[in-house]
């Protein structure tokens, strides 16, 4: 009896957990605006990193092709043998000029704790911008327009209700 009792406190303990965990999670809406650059396709990846500037999570890509993935080198460098499983967080490549609406989970327990969102851009044979985009995940940075430096011309996010 004190075993099944145990067992049943387990797996509540454990619901508890992962229900908390799930309620953390929070979906936004990112708009993304190109410049009118010359050149292919952008590719753009979207990171999670955390505040001693170190990656933590893909939260999104933009571009399906897996060869071009090395041309993100921080976002490569950063990664390292860690391999995600990214087949869930990507989309079409965007054209220049081109606006891309996309949506991901943001974990609401990392904000207001020096945690950013690092948007790096790539176009074959052209320059790689690694922080084209770089929004502080505060309260405040994830309601402004922000502008880009490379080929990103602004971000905005907006939180789904």
């Amino acid at each position: 009896m004190k075993k099944i009792l145990n067992t049943k406190m387990i797996a509540l303990c454990c619901l508890m957990l992962s229900l908390q965990g799930f309620a953390q999670s929070e979906k936004y809406k990112c708009l993304l605006q190109l410049t009118s650059y010359k050149g292919l396709e952008a590719y753009v990846v979207v990171s999670l990193v955390d505040p001693q500037g170190k990656y933590e999570k893909t939260l999104y890509m933009m571009g399906p092709d897996k060869q071009w993935y090395n041309g993100f080198k921080e976002w490569n460098k950063q990664l390292g043998k860690k391999k995600e499983k990214l087949s869930a967080v990507t989309g079409a490549s965007i054209a220049a000029g081109d606006r891309s609406m996309t949506t991901f989970s943001i974990d609401e327990s990392k904000l207001d704790k020096g945690y950013k969102l690092v948007f790096e851009s790539a176009v074959e044979d052209q320059k790689n911008h690694k922080d084209d985009v770089v929004i502080p995940l505060t309260t405040e940075g994830l309601t402004q327009k922000t502008e880009g430096t490379g080929y990103i011309r602004f971000v905005k996010l907006s939180k789904v209700k």
